[in-house]
This record gives C-alpha cells, structure tokens and sequence, in this order.
C-alpha cells in the first residue's frame, strides 16, 4: 500500500548540493529581485550591503542546520530537529510535540509562500519577453495582470508535475540549470562592469527607452506641454514608438553623453558614482530594510536537510551540501552579480529606471548587448539570458515545491496536519497529495503578487499607463498613477511575508540547535552557542525591522504591515488548528513518554 512505502536512498553529495543550489538561483534572483529592492522606498543604495548582513544571517543558520543534520538525518528538515531536539534532551523532552509543530507550522509560512513568490515572477518575467517581442500586443515595462495570472496558474500545475514524478528526476533538471545559470549571469555581470569601465563621464553612450524597450546613443527630441498647470515633457516619437533623435545645427543627432549622478533634484537616489559606494553601508537602517527582502534570494541552503531519507550517506554529505550552496550561491555569485548591476547604473538608466520597470536586468542586458554588439543587437542577448532565468525559475520553483511538499508530508505523517499529506505515491514514492495541494496554493499566492506588482513605489506614469496597448491580458487592472501609487506593491508584500516566515523559521531553529546540543557529548562553544545566539539575534532583528522601519522613515510602510498581519493571522490559525487537532486526537500538549527518542 501507498501508506507504508518509504522514499529510497538515491542522492549523493552533487545531487543534494545541486538541490539546494537550484533553490538559491542567482540567475533567476539577481533577475527578479532587483526590481523589489530598487522600490523599497529610499534604501536601494544599500542593496549591497543588505546581502552582507542577510548572508551572514543565513550562514549562522546554516551552521545550525548543518550541526543538527549530523546527528538527525531524516525527512523534514526543522521540524524534525525540532522534535528530535527537544525529544533527546533530558530535561525538555516534554515539549518535543509542542516545539515540533510550532516550528513546523512556522515554516509553511516560508515554504507555502515562496513558490507562489516564484510563479508570480514568472508571470512578470514572460509577461517582460512577450512585451519586448510584441510591443503592440503587451507592454515589457508593465505586462498585464490578468496574462501574469494566467502564466502563474500554468507555471504552478507544471513544475507540481515534475515534483510529482520523483526527485531523481528533479535533481538532474537542477544540475543542468545550475550550470546555465551561473555561466550566463557571470557573463552579463562581467559585460556590464566592462561598460560601466569603458564609458567615463562625458563620454558618447547609451540611454534606454522603455515604451520602445530599446537603448539609443542619441538625445531624444522632446516636446513641452502645460497639464493642470504643470509642464510636462514629452519624448516626440514615430508612429512605432521609436524615439526622435534631437538634431544639432547641421541637421545631425546630438550624441548622448553618460553621467553618474548620485540623486536628482527631488533628493531620488540615481547611481553610484564610484564602486565604494556601491559596497558603502550609507545607512544601517538601510541595510536592514534591504536584507529584509534580500533573504528571499539566499534562502534555500536547508532545503537538502529535508531530503535526509533520500540521501545515501545523509550525516556526511547533507551538513556539506547545506554550506557549499550558500558560500557558492550567497558569497561569490550574489555579492559578484549585484556589485557589477549596482555598478552599473548610469544616467541612462539609474535606480529609478528600475523602480520602473518589469525586469531591470533584462533592460541593462540590452544596454550591454548594443554596446558590445551593436545598436540594435541587445535585445537578443537579452532573451538568450532571459531563456537561462526561465530554466532558473524553473530550479527554485521545483526545489522549492520539492522542499515544502517534505516538511508538510512529514507533519501528516505525525498527524500535526492533515493525514493525507502523509501518503507516498506508490509508484513515484513522492508525496504526491502535499506537491498537488502546494501546486494550488502557489498559484492563488501568485496571482496575487503579480495583482499590484506595480502599485506603490512602482507605479507607472500615467503617461506610461495611456501609452499601454488596449485589451484584456495588456491593460486591465491599471488604473491611473495615484491611485496605484496608493495601494500597496503586492509582490513585495507576499515576498515580505514569506521572508518573515524564513526570518522566524530561522531564528527558531537557531535556538533548536542550542536545546540539540546543549549537555552534549559533542558540544562545542561557537558552533553550538555562539554562532546559533548571532544567528537568532540576526533573525530577531531583521523581523523587527518590519515594525519599526516604517516608523523611522525606512523603507515603505504598507508592505512590511501588510507582512506582520498575514503573519499574526497564519499563526492565530495555527494556534487554533493545534488545540481543535489535539482534542480529536486525544493528544496532550506535553508528551508523556519518550518513545520516539532517536
């Protein structure tokens, strides 16, 4: 019978590695989180930085994960080392039940939240290409909602049915999207220092247009209009949208000259106007803001501790794999990545160019494409790096899909949540039910983010909101400039609601690690208190900065709260649904007997 199969033993060192790294995707997450951290309020000068400060986070935890992976190699992750934790120890084995299901449900604020988070930026990033191939039929800077929708809903259903055929076929899709992903990104990365090296200030560049989603090396033509009582300034345009060169007077275009300007005149953060300031703390207020939301790219490590019972020598290979991802990952392709996009805004294209825009990798792509290519020929480097984030997307997704399906199989198993999400598949030994109920709810969770992913901070012009082309999967759902300036971004809300569930699985398992190994033959002072108390404080500060940086100035104020009260009600929800269980079952709180000590 399906209910008494056990998944098999069949991933080595590279297979879990490669699990682990496909969830952390730097192709895909330089991708798309770049346009999250450029419209988190005035913090986007500290994006940098704020991936310091959460990948030291993340490497605190990760020891912690690692230490405990060494003596409970098993199926689900935390909330296994929850239970196995407090269970082993001598004098709070008591709580083994209580801590394990707090950890547990904590965690599925994380793991059922971010694939939807990923779907949702898949909706953005075909919406993005669909745009640049067939401007007339989507705009690339602003898709629209209901087609992002529509790709989220298919995305979702389409990698929960790669996770539903097993995980051996899973790691051997992430080996090969690992290495696209990284060479192409390394590649864009590398292009766009040598552009940023190449073009000193004063020098002929280029500037990027996003209506036509093509860079020039000319000043654009430009009109003046009086609207309400306000000049406005209009690019003059032909009838395909393409800009107008401004012309000297020979008749000639007037070359466009490049420049690194640190604000405009409304004190708008535009570039860094040398490297130092891209590495710079500027604020750590501002750090934290911004590593609030740079934990979703890092996340990902502890994903193989889920697959310790299909790990062939799981109390080796799992605690190596859970740190080579991260300081592979996290350290040198993140910190490399953002340094050189960071690096590389200019005049003709600053922060707030991306703060406009769908996908601000993919608009500087074809800024560096034309400069090494040819005016012209940047948009088809950008869709082949595009083509690499897409198999990226699919990684994260599917690990991630793979990761969460685990821990809520192992909660059915025990009875902490639904009993059918504790049965195997018969034939593919994957927890078939719990991958196709997540498949759901990542596309419900998707198609909100992408709802207002343009609201707040983001909000097109409403020129830009005219100039969209009309119909049903282009337009609808953009209203008009204030008022979607006045609702909240709802892609960073759902990815700040995620990040907290990981900051609070996080922080949790930290002090997890300290009960582990507290009195333990194997103890040892910085492994086993000193970096898990860094590690907790680390978490507990980021979750603070949700409440307290919209009331000192940083960052935006809906998004964070918004966060808080999805969080508050999943863990009233939790607190109800363990007390009703617990009556049905008869089960107590407390456990009275230490029977399942490993």
């Amino acid at each position: 019978m399906a209910e008494n199969t056990e998944m098999q033993a069949t991933l080595g060192l590279t297979g879990l590695t490669m699990n682990a790294m496909a969830l952390i995707a730097p192709g895909a997450f330089l991708w798309l989180t770049f346009y999250i951290q450029a419209t988190t309020g005035v913090t986007s000068p500290a994006m940098w930085i704020g991936i310091v400060v959460a990948l030291l986070l993340c490497l605190a935890t990760a020891v912690c994960y690692a230490e405990m992976a060494k003596l409970y190699p098993g199926t689900g992750s935390s909330y296994y080392f929850a239970e196995q934790s407090f269970l082993n120890h001598d004098a709070a084995w008591k709580y083994a039940r209580l801590s394990k299901f707090i950890v547990g449900w904590a965690s599925h604020l994380y793991y059922w939240i971010y694939p939807g988070v990923m779907v949702g930026v898949m909706g953005i990033l075909c919406g993005y290409l669909v745009g640049t191939l067939w401007p007339n039929f989507m705009s690339a800077s602003n898709p629209g909602p209901i087609f992002m929708m529509l790709v989220a809903v298919v995305f979702s259903f389409a990698v929960a049915y790669i996770a539903h055929r097993g995980v051996n076929g899973s790691t051997s899709v992430n080996i090969a999207i690992n290495v696209i992903q990284i060479s192409a990104l390394i590649v864009f990365s590398v292009l766009a220092l040598g552009y940023r090296l190449n073009h000193k200030p004063g020098s002929v560049a280029f500037q990027f247009d996003s209506v036509s989603g093509e860079a020039y090396n000319y000043q654009f033509a430009t009109t003046t209009q009086t609207v309400n009582g306000q000049a406005t300034v209009n690019i003059v345009r032909d009838a395909n949208n393409v800009p107008q060169p401004k012309l000297d007077a020979s008749g000639k275009p007037v070359p466009y000259l490049i420049s690194y300007p640190t604000t405009d005149d409304k004190g708008n953060f535009l570039t860094h106007p040398t490297g130092s300031s891209v590495i710079g703390l500027h604020s750590w207020g501002w750090a934290f803001i911004q590593a609030t939301v740079a934990i979703l790219i890092l996340v990902g490590f502890e994903s193989v501790t889920a697959m310790g019972g299909e790990a062939k020598n799981a109390k080796r290979d799992v605690p190596i794999a859970v740190i080579t991802s991260l300081l592979v990952q996290g350290a040198f392709c993140y910190l490399f990545e953002y340094f050189a996009a960071n690096y590389f805004l200019n005049s003709g294209y600053t922060m707030q160019s991306a703060a406009g825009s769908a996908a601000p990798i993919g608009d500087m792509m074809v800024m560096v494409g034309d400069a090494l290519f040819g005016m012209g020929h940047g948009r088809i480097f950008m869709l082949v790096e595009a083509f690499t984030v897409f198999l990226a997307l699919i990684g994260t997704t599917l690990s991630c899909m793979n990761t969460g399906a685990r821990v809520t199989y192992a909660m059915g198993k025990d009875g902490e949540a639904a009993e059918n999400f504790g049965i195997l598949h018969s034939k593919n030994l994957t927890p078939h039910r719990a991958i196709w109920a997540l498949a759901v709810i990542s596309a419900i969770v998707g198609c909100l983010a992408v709802a207002l992913a343009f609201g707040d901070a983001g909000a097109p012009t409403d020129a830009a909101i005219q100039a969209l082309p009309h119909g049903v999967l282009s337009s609808v759902g953009y209203t008009t400039h204030d008022k979607m300036a006045a609702l909240p971004n709802s892609l960073l809300t759902i990815t700040l609601a995620s990040n907290f569930g990981t900051f609070l699985l996080y922080g949790l398992s930290c002090i997890t690690c300290m009960v582990c190994f507290h009195k333990h033959p194997k103890f040892k002072f910085v492994r086993h208190l000193l970096i898990p108390i860094f590690g907790l404080l680390a978490n507990l500060a980021c979750m603070a900065f949700y409440l307290i940086g919209p009331f000192m100035g940083y960052g935006t104020k809906m998004e964070p709260l918004l966060a808080l009260g999805i969080a508050a009600v999943w863990g009233i929800y939790g607190g109800i649904y363990f007390v009703r269980s617990s009556k049905r079952t008869g089960r107590t709180t407390l456990i009275q007997s230490r029977a399942g000590a490993a």
